[in-house]
């Protein structure tokens, strides 16, 4: 499962390299696509545990945040992409919380996960927010890849040497 969020998450990569006008859409399937596979192999490592108080508060508090933020979002974007915005939202705010949900011995995925979302929410930000005709926003960027890289990284290490899955 592993392997096949990362595949799609490199398949939103190379969309997402285009012109965003076009590739935009096709590159949001792949990384909810992505997000669809983190959610399930998370599930499937929580065996009966993420049900303490501080838990459930922290999921909490992760998809409410994400619920405002993009309420927040939605008059900047464009009409034809409100809903793919929304139901992307809504897949990575569950797999956030299913990373928050895991046992402490994931942590590494956990942060890993949370920073995937920060990514998403700067990415989002400079696509909708910011007018077209402004310079781009280098450090946003740099910021953008740094979270994305290391937050994949990390929840690939977390994985990796905890499940056993082969390097």
């Amino acid at each position: 499962m592993l392997w096949s969020a990362l595949l799609a998450s490199a398949m939103g990569d190379l969309f997402l390299a285009g012109k965003p006008e076009r590739w935009l859409l096709p590159g949001m399937a792949a990384f909810f696509l992505a997000h669809v596979f983190y959610v399930v192999l998370f599930w499937q490592l929580v065996e009966g545990g993420g049900w303490s108080w501080p838990v459930k508060t922290a999921q909490a508090a992760l998809v409410l945040s994400g619920v405002l933020y993009i309420r927040w979002l939605v008059p900047w974007i464009k009409a034809k992409m409100r809903v793919p915005v929304i139901l992307y939202g809504a897949v990575i705010l569950m797999m956030g919380a299913a990373a928050i949900a895991l046992p402490s011995v994931y942590w590494l995925v956990t942060v890993g996960a949370l920073m995937f979302i920060a990514s998403d929410s700067i990415l989002a930000h400079q696509l909708f927010c910011r007018p077209a005709d402004a310079p781009p926003n280098k450090a946003a960027s740099y910021a953008v890849w740094f979270l994305y890289f290391f937050g994949q990284a990390a929840i690939t290490f977390g994985l990796i040497g905890l499940i056993g899955l082969p390097a």
